[in-house]
């Protein structure tokens, strides 16, 4: 596979997985969204995820990986280990987050994109056959292509912040 055509296939495959519980959160409202901390805290006292992280959006995300990793080939068990480090980078984020003090919705640029592209990546870099160099060009790619995307879905009322 041509260098560039991967890139853009994985950019599309970490936009999908990262997008799918958002748009299911929109149209699903507030159904079958048990929060996979359990509304527990942290030796903090504050949530070690938080509401927003929940187990239809991890699953969401994970069956949405699968579908687009066979849609290009990609065999089950590498396309299940993409989805789920995606959401295990997403909630990392929510992690770190929370013991900050910032609340689900607010802006933590970089920490808000990073993970969910870094870790898939990385995690599955030989697998794919991947550089050093082409995660940290795909990663910047999906930091701005995350930012602008946040921003559209905002516009069109998907999104209740637009970050």
């Amino acid at each position: 596979m041509e260098e560039l055509q991967q890139e853009i296939i994985l950019l599309f495959w970490l936009t999908g997985i990262n997008g799918a519980p958002i748009l299911l959160a929109k149209f699903a409202a507030r159904r079958f969204d048990y929060p996979i901390d359990g509304h527990q805290t942290f030796i903090d006292g504050r949530p070690i995820l938080g509401t927003s992280k929940t187990w239809r959006g991890f699953i969401v995300a994970v069956l949405t990986g699968i579908a687009i990793g066979s849609l290009f080939e990609f065999s089950l068990l590498l396309s299940l280990a993409f989805g789920s480090l995606s959401m295990l980078g997403d909630m990392t984020s929510s992690f770190i987050k929370r013991r900050l003090g910032l609340n689900a919705s607010a802006m933590a640029l970089g920490l808000d994109q990073i993970p969910e592209a870094l870790f898939p990546l990385s995690g599955c870099q030989n697998w794919l056959g991947i550089t050093n160099e082409q995660i940290v060009w795909i990663v910047l790619v999906f930091f701005c292509l995350e930012l602008i995307l946040s921003r559209i879905l905002f516009w069109l009322k998907i999104r209740s912040t637009p970050y």
